[in-house]
């Protein structure tokens, strides 16, 4: 290990976790409403951030194999909350949107996290924001991330 004592790395790993389980149990209780998981709730984001994305580029996203993407989004598509429409230029390509439906589900869902860090952003102040963006840049496998304007 580097320069940090192991104590310290695994205080930030169980900071991780507490922080995931609580920034997702407000949507988790609102998704099991629609008998949705986790993984909806990242389909419906990403569509809800990028709209017209095509499958592809929602697989390079999410890093999940074709199959569990293709179940969660015909659930969502079955159940209107996300369109697919055929590409312009390829027929095959299938772009993706969420639905008004949808629109209304991914905003209770995000902006009781948006509240949350909204909140802990406040509290710790513009530094320790541009830090804590680092840190989480450095644990992803795609520091590229960091450049690709996801504002």
């Amino acid at each position: 290990m580097g320069h940090f004592h192991e104590g310290e790395l695994r205080e930030a790993i169980e900071m991780l976790f507490f922080a995931y389980r609580d920034f997702t149990s407000e949507p988790d209780a609102i998704l099991a409403g629609h008998g949705f998981g986790r993984a909806h709730h990242r389909v419906i984001y990403f569509v809800g951030r990028h709209p017209g994305m095509t499958v592809s580029e929602l697989l390079g996203i999410l890093r999940i194999t074709k199959q569990s993407l293709a179940r969660v989004l015909r659930e969502l598509v079955d159940q209107g909350f996300v369109a697919q429409v055929p590409g312009e230029r390829d027929k095959r390509q299938r772009r993706l949107s969420l639905t008004a439906k949808g629109l209304g589900l991914e905003k209770s869902l995000t902006e009781r996290q948006l509240a949350r860090i909204d909140k802990a952003y406040e509290a710790v102040g513009a530094d320790a924001v541009e830090g804590f963006k680092r840190v989480m840049l450095g644990i992803t496998d795609d520091p590229s991330l960091g450049r690709k304007g996801m504002s």
